[in-house]
């Protein structure tokens, strides 16, 4: 247990003192020992704009429990498991309320029938959740991974596998700026996919490729389904494997899922997933997949922004500039594209350059990421358009990994289309 939340023990002692004359047991934080301390003295801060209607009455009654209002915290869950007979974790926490007015009860769940496993995964989930309402960004904060924003997508998802949380960001404000958030269940191995079949969630910058209706598939995947370009071209780089990495819901029979249930795939409640849809938007969508976020405030995300901006500005400068040797300065020489290696492309570009008079290039539409999983890596996609003396590309989409080497210089390493 981490320093500065209650062990089991000490809870059990100081509540049973409490309330053994009364024959109540606070059995909620005995039994989860995720409340801090600080929290407990606190009433609950005003609830966190953006957390559903059910989540709020399972926050509300976690609340009433810690300040010891047994009968509030009862009237909150029986009119969550009204609304939502198939959430799980509401019922066992529901049935426990109510035995803890006729008996004494010194774990969550103990006499539920349910087995050790499934507890402790719910225990988790509450814990997930309640750990999001206590330490929700602050009103203005910024993913580091979101380093520069092209407004042309109106939404960016960032998933927290470390948090159990999915972000809806609006990129069209001056900073992106949460416009909804929801609990989210990954991998049953946790995070960094590797290989096909290995039950973990993929970490990256992947986009949303299409919409499969709940028609046309399994009662499994709930409402939907949003499948992702995973292995990208980053991952296949590294030799990774696997398919079908999807944004999808739930069983009709179940409302939510353990932090850790799903093959690889991030799961929502069937309510958030059709909460989700607008703002999606197939084939343009960023879904960008990490373990654990930096919220940055804006001033330190715009200083991350500046550097990032001004390398690409270098490059383009120096492509333009006909002194091939500045422009490749700029590649790391465990470079990569298709099938050319750093010597292969240098060979070319000194090649094509030689017979070129000038060279413009104008880059437009773009966005930097931190790469979640991968140390001093930033991907930055753009729309570039290219005119030289002796010939015109139409506008292409292109994306560049760069990655800070062991000099200090960040070199790009892989160039292709995007």
């Amino acid at each position: 247990m981490k320093s500065g939340i209650f062990s089991f023990s000490l809870i059990r002692n100081s509540v049973i003192c409490r309330f053994y004359s009364t024959g109540k047991i606070l059995f909620l934080a005995l039994a989860l020992s995720f409340i801090s301390p600080s929290v407990v003295a606190q009433s609950l801060n005003t609830e966190h704009q953006h957390t559903s209607e059910i989540e709020g009455l399972l926050i509300q009654a976690l609340n009433e429990l810690q300040h010891q209002r047994i009968d509030e915290a009862l009237q909150n869950m029986e009119t969550l498991v009204r609304k939502k007979p198939r959430f799980k974790l509401a019922q066992l926490i529901y049935a426990d309320l109510l035995q803890a007015r006729t008996q004494g009860i010194t774990d969550f769940g103990e006499n539920s029938g349910v087995s050790k496993k499934i507890v402790t995964a719910l225990r988790e989930e509450a814990r997930q959740r309640w750990q999001h309402h206590i330490n929700a960004p602050e009103p203005g904060k910024i993913p580091g991974n979101l380093l520069y924003v092209n407004k042309k997508y109106k939404h960016i998802i960032v998933v927290d596998l470390k948090a159990s949380r999915l972000y809806v960001f609006d990129s069209r404000s001056a900073y992106p700026r949460i416009v909804n958030d929801y609990y989210i269940s990954s991998g049953k191995k946790g995070a960094i996919k590797q290989k096909e079949g290995d039950k973990k969630t993929p970490l990256g910058v992947y986009y949303v490729t299409e919409h499969i209706p709940d028609n046309k598939l399994p009662d499994f995947y709930g409402t939907g389904a949003y499948p992702i370009n995973y292995p990208n071209d980053w991952d296949k780089r590294l030799g990774k494997t696997g398919y079908g990495i999807w944004l999808h819901g739930t069983p009709t029979d179940t409302y939510s899922r353990p932090p850790l249930a799903s093959d690889g795939c991030v799961a929502l409640s069937n309510p958030d997933f059709s909460a989700l849809k607008p703002f999606i938007e197939v084939g343009k969508t960023p879904v960008v997949i990490t373990n654990g976020i930096d919220w940055l405030d804006q001033n330190e995300w715009q200083e991350k922004q500046k550097t990032f901006l001004s390398l690409l500005k270098q490059w383009e400068q120096d492509w333009e500039s006909l002194k091939t040797s500045r422009y490749l300065s700029h590649y790391s020489k465990s470079f990569k594209s298709g099938n050319k290696s750093y010597w292969s492309w240098a060979k070319h570009k000194i090649k094509v350059n030689k017979h070129k008079s000038f060279i413009n290039v104008d880059l437009s539409d773009i966005s930097v990421y931190r790469y979640p999983g991968a140390k001093d890596t930033v991907v930055i996609n753009f729309r570039q358009q290219y005119k030289s003396s002796n010939f015109t590309q139409k506008a292409t989409e292109k994306k560049q990994y760069w990655r800070k080497e062991k000099d200090g210089n960040w070199r790009i390493i892989y160039e292709g289309p995007a």
